[in-house]
């Protein structure tokens, strides 16, 4: 019959890591976010997130604390 759901596709951690990166810089293709937004949890998505945000801050602190004098 037509009732049925098209298959979800599977995402990967790498995956997960690449649209999440894509994303924070604002350049996540369209097919990828839907994609995304298809998945049945956002919880790896949110993980992700908060470790790349996280890892970010920690870089540019670490970068000014080796640039700006003690």
């Amino acid at each position: 019959m037509d009732n049925e759901k098209p298959q979800q596709e599977k995402v990967g951690l790498l995956d997960v890591v690449k649209s999440v990166f894509a994303a924070m810089f604002g350049v996540q293709s369209d097919k990828n976010r839907q994609r995304d937004f298809q998945q049945s949890s956002m919880v790896p998505y949110i993980i992700v997130g908060f470790v790349f945000v996280a890892v970010f801050v920690l870089g540019l602190v670490g970068l000014v604390s080796l640039i700006t004098p003690d």
